[in-house]
C-alpha cells in the first residue's frame, strides 16, 4: 500500500500534522509505503518524522498565502505565483502520476491542503482524503478581486475528495463530502524532560522557562528585548540571537520545538495550527501574538480562549518587549480537547484503506 501525502510548502504547520497522523499510522501499519510530496527540505522531514521511513518526491502542489514575515501576507506576490504554479502544474501531475503507476500498488492521496493533489488522484485513479482546519478557499476568499477566482478553483478541487479529516481550530469547510473530526493531532516529545536540561543547560524553573516560536520565517526580535525579562530563560532557533541573549539558549539541531516543550510552561508565538496543537497537548500557556491579513488567525484566536490558558499580545506590544510573562494564564472558557487526533485520524485512514482499497487483498 502506498500512501501519497501532497504537502503543503506553505510554513512547517501541515508538515508536522500529517507527520503525527503518518506516524501515528506508521504504528498500525509499518509496511506501507509512506511518499511525502512537498517542497519542503529533506532534513526539515527527517526531523519530523524521525526514526519513521519515508520516501521523498520534492513537488510543490500549492502556493498557500506569500508571507511578508510571519505576521503578516504579500496578496500581490501570491497572486504571481499562482499563476507560475498554474502553469508548472500540467507536466508536474503527468510526470508524477507516470511514476507512481509504475510502482503498481493501490494508493491513496492525502492532501494537506494543496487543491491539486485533487488533479494528482483524478490522474491516477486513485481517491483523495483531505487532512486540514480550513482550505485555501476559506483563506482567498475573503482576500477579495482576483483571489475570488481561485477561491471558487479550490473549492471544486476540494469536492473531489471522498472525505476530510477535519481537525480542531476548523474554518468552514462547506467541501460536500464526508468530515471526519479528530481531537489535537500533535506528535510526542522524544525526550524525558531531565535529560531535556542537562541537553540545554537550564536551570529555570518550567514556569519561567519560555520557548519562542514564529513558524518557519522565524521573526528577529532585538537582543534587548530579552534583558526586560532577566529571571526567565528563553529556547530560541535563531542562533544570533541565542548568542547575543544572555537568557537565550539556541534548540539543539534534532530538537523539534515540540520536544522542548516538556520544560517549558509557555510559548511566544503567532498564530498557528500545529503550534496550539502541541502547546496544548502539553498544557504550555500560549503568548499569543495576533496576525493580520490571514483569515484563519482570528479563528484560531477564538479556539485558543475556548481550550487554552493564553494571554493576548499585540505586534506593538512584541516588539517592545511587553509580553506579560509575568501576568497570570488566562483561564480557558471550555473544556480542552482530547489529545489523541493523531491516533484517531491514523485509524480512519487504516479503515477506509482496509475497506475500499485492499478488499479482498491477502
Amino acid at each position: 500500500m502506498l500512501i501519497v501525502a501532497c504537502i503543503s510548502g506553505h510554513g512547517y504547520g501541515h508538515l508536522s500534522r500529517t507527520a503525527s497522523i503518518l506516524t501515528a499510522l506508521h504504528q498500525l501499519q509499518p509496511a506501507w509505503r509512506l511518499l511525502l510530496s512537498t517542497p519542503l527540505p529533506e532534513a526539515t522531514l527527517r526531523l519530523a518524522f524521525g526514526p519513521v521511513p519515508f520516501e521523498h518526491r520534492p513537488c510543490r502542489w500549492d502556493v498557500g498565502v506569500v508571507q511578508a514575515d510571519a505576521l503578516g501576507a504579500d496578496a500581490a506576490a501570491t497572486l504571481v505565483a499562482l499563476a507560475a504554479l498554474e502553469r508548472q502544474l500540467p507536466d508536474q501531475i503527468s510526470q508524477e502520476a507516470a511514476w507512481l503507476v509504475g510502482q503498481a500498488e493501490p494508493l491513496l492521496v492525502l492532501g494537506d491542503v494543496p487543491p491539486s493533489a485533487a488533479a494528482l488522484a483524478q490522474a491516477l485513479g486513485a481517491p483523495v482524503i483531505w487532512i486540514g482546519n480550513f482550505g485555501w478557499d476559506a483563506i482567498y476568499r475573503p482576500m477579495g478581486g482576483s483571489f475570488v477566482a481561485w477561491a471558487d478553483r479550490a473549492l471544486q478541487a476540494y469536492r473531489q475528495g471522498e472525505a476530510v479529516i477535519e481537525c480542531p481550530f476548523a474554518m468552514a469547510m462547506d467541501w460536500e463530502i464526508p468530515h471526519w473530526p479528530v481531537g489535537l493531532t500533535a506528535g510526542r516529545p522524544r525526550l524525558d524532560p531531565a535529560s531535556l536540561r542537562r541537553l540545554l543547560a537550564i536551570e529555570t524553573p518550567t514556569e519561567r522557562t519560555v520557548l519562542v516560536g514564529f513558524g518557519g520565517m522565524g521573526f528577529a526580535l532585538p537582543a534587548e528585548l530579552f534583558s526586560r525579562w532577566p529571571d526567565h530563560q528563553f529556547l530560541v532557533t535563531d542562533p544570533e540571537l541565542a548568542a547575543a541573549a544572555a537568557n537565550a539558549s539556541l534548540l539543539s539541531e534534532g530538537l523539534r520545538p515540540l520536544d522542548a516543550m516538556p520544560v517549558c510552561g509557555r510559548v511566544l508565538t503567532k498564530p498557528g495550527y500545529s503550534t496550539f496543537c502541541e502547546a496544548l497537548s502539553q498544557g504550555l500557556g500560549v503568548h499569543l501574538v495576533r496576525r493580520d491579513g490571514f483569515a484563519e488567525a482570528p479563528v484560531l484566536e477564538a479556539a485558543l480562549q475556548a481550550h487554552g490558558q493564553h494571554r493576548l499580545l499585540s505586534r506593538e506590544q512584541l516588539l517592545a518587549g511587553d509580553w506579560q510573562l509575568d501576568h497570570p494564564l488566562r483561564p480557558a472558557s471550555r473544556d480542552p480537547l482530547v489529545a489523541d487526533g493523531a491516533d484517531q485520524a491514523a485509524g480512519l485512514l487504516e479503515r477506509f484503506i482496509q475497506q475500499n482499497l485492499l478488499r479482498g487483498k491477502a
